[in-house]
């Protein structure tokens, strides 16, 4: 077998488990999560974790397989999930990717090395104590000054990513930016056939979204939230950062109104579908679907496979 691997992307809540369990079946393939949240342990309902039912029988892996306590990275998923893509391969099956952290997919296709990064360095929590005493502000015109190409492209306000890129060059002395160009200049560890999975109508996408946040809600996300704080799980842990998780933490511990931080996870839920979007517009070596409102997912299937095939895949 080749080493392609199929890739199923899109914004959250768009139907890439469905159609990558679909693929799967179809291709004799497995699945390897790209989410950057379902990874953690215990944290199943906030995240969209496939359910059993949903795998449908087909072997996923990358799913719960982090103590939500730990600080994740992109360099750790790398590793992590290639050695799962390798064990597939050489089983003879195929791999299908299925996500939407964009940067995660990227990374792992292109075979990036994060020599010399040690995510558990002790840097990311004084980073995190710099942006809480001196605001983010001042660290992200401090990324401006060592990195302006990065900072161009984030958010000032953009925690997460901005404090990744300071980390980043503490750790390695070198930008984010200048890992990209090294690692475009090397040939990627594998080949990726890429689908787009979204609606047509950005407004039934978030139509979408709210009624999932809702689901969420009625399944015990906040109890979800509950125990994860019990189990000691920090505030300021990378776990806690996800959306979802952050805005009902803050609540609960801080006497905060919940209907309100449920609105509130709606807004940044539709918000990052957004940013989702704009990464994956990004390549342009890719299939798009664009879902209608009400739409036959065999015509989806379809659709798919017509294009895997075009690109020599059975």
């Amino acid at each position: 077998m080749n080493r392609t691997v199929v890739c199923v992307v899109g914004p959250t809540a768009s139907g890439k488990t469905k159609l990558g369990v679909a693929l799967a079946h179809l291709l004799d393939g497995e699945v390897v999560s790209a989410d950057s949240m379902q990874v953690y342990r215990d944290m199943a309902i906030g995240t969209a974790r496939p359910t059993a039912e949903e795998m449908a029988g087909v072997p996923h892996h990358m799913l719960g397989v982090v103590d939500p306590r730990e600080n994740y990275s992109v360099a750790r998923y790398v590793q992590e999930a290639t050695g799962c893509v390798e064990d597939i391969l050489r089983r003879g099956k195929r791999p299908i990717l299925v996500g939407g952290t964009g940067l995660y997919i990227d990374g792992l296709c292109r075979g990036e090395n994060y020599a010399g990064f040690q995510p558990d360095s002790g840097l990311r929590q004084a980073l995190q104590a710099r942006a809480r005493a001196e605001g983010l502000d001042a660290l992200w015109r401090e990324l401006e000054q060592v990195d302006p190409e990065t900072a161009a492209r984030l958010h000032p306000h953009d925690e997460k990513r901005v404090l990744r890129a300071l980390e980043v060059w503490q750790a390695t002395g070198k930008t984010i930016s200048q890992h990209d160009r090294e690692s475009r200049q090397r040939p990627p560890r594998y080949e990726k056939v890429a689908i787009v999975l979204t609606y047509r109508d950005r407004q039934a996408l978030y139509n979408r979204i709210d009624q999932r946040v809702d689901q969420m809600v009625a399944r015990g996300l906040v109890e979800e939230v509950q125990g994860l704080l019990a189990a000691g799980v920090p505030l300021t842990g990378t776990a806690m950062q996800a959306i979802g998780y952050k805005e009902l933490a803050r609540a609960l511990t801080q006497g905060g109104d919940l209907a309100q931080a449920v609105e509130e996870v709606k807004r940044r839920s539709r918000q990052y579908a957004k940013r989702q979007l704009s990464w994956f517009r990004r390549d342009p070596n890719t299939k798009w679907i664009l879902l209608e409102k009400e739409q036959d997912f065999s015509s989806v299937i379809q659709d798919s496979t017509d294009y895997l095939r075009e690109k020599g895949l059975p």
